[in-house]
């Protein structure tokens, strides 16, 4: 068997991921499609609290 490069592997993984998740989909139903993408937004927004709240912290600090 051929050693593979390491390029040659992240292309391979890049084509194996592409398809995964359209895939997912397809066999999944209409509830489990909106409870994923749910989870998702939820996910998004705690982040973005996090960094808004960080954000406002090193203002304060900055102030004092």
């Amino acid at each position: 068997m051929a050693k593979l490069t390491r390029s040659q592997i992240l292309q391979a993984m890049r084509a194996m991921g592409s398809k995964g998740g359209k895939k997912s989909l397809e066999s999944m139903t209409a509830e489990e499609r909106s409870a994923r993408a749910k989870k998702a937004s939820l996910a998004a927004a705690k982040k973005r609290t996090a960094e808004r709240l960080e954000r406002e912290r090193k203002q304060a600090a900055n102030k004092k």
